[in-house]
């Protein structure tokens, strides 16, 4: 399960709305000051998506650190399904 983030909403909400956001644009269907209102929203929800991405970098590579402080750079494997 996804943690919220400070605000309350977690990324996969933020990323849906950001899809949703983008689609309205791209139907080209939506007037422009409507079009003007959702471009807005998408590059503030785009801004927050980045900060929680790189947060979470922060945080993987803090957990990534040896007893001595340096960063145990390994590849990350996908589990096979």
């Amino acid at each position: 399960m996804a943690k919220p983030s400070k605000d309350g909403i977690n990324f996969e909400s933020k990323l849906s709305d950001l899809e949703n956001v983008v689609s309205k644009l791209e139907s080209g269907e939506t007037p422009l000051e409507e079009s003007l209102a959702l471009f807005e929203r998408g590059t503030a929800l785009l801004k927050e998506l980045t900060r929680i991405l790189e947060e979470a970098e922060r945080k993987v590579e803090l957990l990534s650190k040896d007893t001595s402080g340096v960063l145990a750079a390994e590849p990350f494997e996908e589990d096979e399904k």
